[in-house]
């Protein structure tokens, strides 16, 4: 990989849907560079490709036409089982509706990635006790996501996704069913990470108050990027 590249870059990205005369777009070439260390926002009304660009970030989908580089790394070139390798050891994914599993302890919602990864339980069981402790819930460790307000549940989401320390931590919504106060805890626990671990994050968000939290501001509308501050 070449160590000067920027660590994300989208060259000429389009995504189609349909065939020909039926043909939907829903990025239309998309050029974007994200170096390490940036936390991102990405705004733009429904249907304005926003979480289409997400997703190709995030290796859970690939464009039609274009490049996209992972620190000079062309990832449209890879295999599905490649892209879940780079997915599974670089990337971490919070979501709107938090995604817990219902029926298990934070604990072991945490330590999920950890499993896939092969890690060995005593040294997943403490990996994750860790990152429920960076988030300020080693003392629900045991409780399940019904047990847990909406913000002790993102908190745990954040937990799962933190604990592979991933390069680049890509947050959908991570607000979208909370409340101000949670979501203001929310955004200066995503912004102390940011800082401190230098994670880079990439969030899509339809609120432009949580958006100010981001060192920019990436504006999309009808597959295009039409603005940035």
């Amino acid at each position: 990989m070449d160590a000067k590249a920027a660590l994300i870059e989208l060259k000429e990205v389009s995504k189609a849907y349909g065939q020909k005369s039926t043909t939907t777009y829903a990025l239309k070439k998309v050029n974007l560079k994200i170096d390490q260390g940036e936390f991102i926002a990405i705004m733009g009304p429904s249907g304005s490709g926003k979480s289409t660009c997400m997703n190709i970030i995030g290796c859970l989908d690939s464009p039609s036409d274009g490049s996209f580089l992972f620190e000079g790394l062309n990832v449209t070139e890879l295999n599905r089982n490649q892209r879940a390798v780079l997915r599974r050891n670089y990337l971490g994914f919070i979501f709107q509706g938090f995604n817990l599993l219902g029926r298990t302890s934070a604990l072991e919602n945490v330590e999920l990635p950890l499993v896939y990864k092969g890690v060995k339980t005593l040294q997943r069981k403490k990996m994750a006790m860790e990152a429920l402790e960076l988030v300020g819930l080693a003392a629900v460790s045991t409780h399940t996501p019904a047990e847990l307000s909406g913000g002790q549940q993102q908190r745990v989401a954040i937990a799962r996704a933190i604990v592979t320390e991933p390069l680049i931590l890509l947050a959908d919504e991570p607000t979208g069913n909370l409340d101000s106060k949670r979501s203001i805890e929310i955004m200066e626990l995503l912004k102390k990470f940011n800082k401190e671990k230098n994670i880079t994050i990439i969030m899509v968000t339809h609120e432009e108050d949580m958006a100010l939290y981001a060192d920019r501001i990436i504006r999309f509308k009808d597959g295009v990027v039409v603005g940035e501050n």
